[in-house]
């Protein structure tokens, strides 16, 4: 198990990049700490693999360094760092049995053959296949084939990390379920440095400790659940984290106060002089419909059992709320309000830290 370091970080496909725009990867600083669980979550095309395979090795970053704890892996083979590495689409042996297959990268370093029973029988029972270690894995289904993909990715316990490239892509739902949840055992029990790259905010957010969110290429924020969720670093993270994604509002703000289209907005914290483009950001769960505050425009409600989602305009703009069961809404003049302390502030897509909050 290793600390994971990215130093000054880069990486173009292109011969002679040009500029920012020509790099795949902007530059990154960031150190994942020994033992963590930590989840790569973006859009496609916004560099989650690209990161990971320069991670394992089978891409050479343009500039920048890759440690493992101490040790500079940068120009290190794969097999050289001692990783695991679990892909979107299966990797079997056809011709073995599942045993053979989770025993395979057991075997292929010497371990005691008890040792190896005992640890192939565990990780099969931890993917739901020890009712199946002496079937080939030859006429299997694609996604029991990727639960050996899985279990073969997890046998060892001597690996620096463990990485995980949409792994589930092929699992049933009910299963994915399952296997997140064997997934941070393992990781409670053995303290495996592992990596999880995924474009589902569900897997992401219910896997990981902390989720490394990516944007066109560069790292937006690295953070607990709760801090991705209540103090969005980027608006990009607002609109991706959530069902429905934060709110935004083109705003002018000043002290403790926002302006929207004259109206003004209590603010839960002071602000300065804020440059750019600037908005404010509101999560629909601390949108507050009643008699009172900015009028809106209710277009349609959306019942999804637990709660509905309100959606409406304010001066054209469209606005998501969070309406709890029970809850009624307003016969006629529809207005909203927010909670001040969970507004953010946004200068050109980057948020701003408030004096006072």
């Amino acid at each position: 198990m290793s600390r994971i370091t990215l130093s000054n970080l880069a990486h173009s496909y292109l011969p002679n990049p040009k500029g920012e725009a020509d790099f795949a990867l902007k530059a990154m600083n960031h150190v994942w700490e020994d033992g963590g669980a930590y989840a790569l979550l973006g859009a496609s095309g916004c560099g989650k693999t690209t990161l990971l395979n320069i991670i394992s090795g089978l891409v050479r970053p343009s500039q920048g360094r890759v440690l493992f704890g101490d040790t500079d892996v940068t120009d290190a083979e794969t097999t050289a760092r001692n990783i695991a590495q679990v892909f979107q689409f299966p990797v079997v042996y056809d011709t073995m049995t599942v045993r053979q297959n989770l025993a395979f990268p057991l075997r292929n370093r010497g371990m005691d053959s008890g040792y190896i029973a005992r640890r192939v029988d565990q990780i099969a029972q931890m993917i739901g296949m020890g009712d199946t270690l002496d079937r080939k894995a030859r006429g299997l289904t694609a996604d029991a084939k990727q639960k050996i993909s899985l279990g073969r990715g997890m046998v060892r316990e001597d690996v620096n990390a463990i990485l995980f490239d949409e792994p589930l892509t092929v699992i049933d739902p009910h299963m994915k379920w399952e296997l997140r949840t064997q997934l941070k055992s393992l990781h409670r029990e053995f303290g495996h440095t592992m990596i999880y790259v995924t474009h589902d905010q569900t897997e992401a957010l219910t896997f990981a400790d902390k989720v490394v969110v990516m944007h066109e290429g560069r790292v937006v924020q690295m953070g607990t659940p709760e801090e991705l969720f209540e103090t969005p670093a980027h608006t990009f993270v607002g609109y991706f984290i959530g069902s429905p994604g934060m709110n935004l509002f083109d705003a002018e703000v000043a002290g403790s106060e926002a302006r929207l289209q004259g109206a003004v907005v209590p603010l839960g914290a002071g602000y300065g002089p804020v440059k750019g483009r600037t908005q404010i950001g509101v999560r629909p769960e601390y949108v507050v419909i009643s008699d009172q505050g900015l009028p809106v425009t209710i277009r349609r409600v959306e019942d999804v059992g637990r709660h509905r989602i309100v959606r409406a305009e304010f001066c054209g703009q469209p606005l998501a709320a969070i309406l709890p069961e029970g809850v009624d809404l307003p016969a006629d003049d529809a207005r909203v309000s927010f909670a001040p302390g969970k507004i953010n502030v946004y200068a050109d897509d980057w948020r701003v830290t408030g004096v006072g909050g």
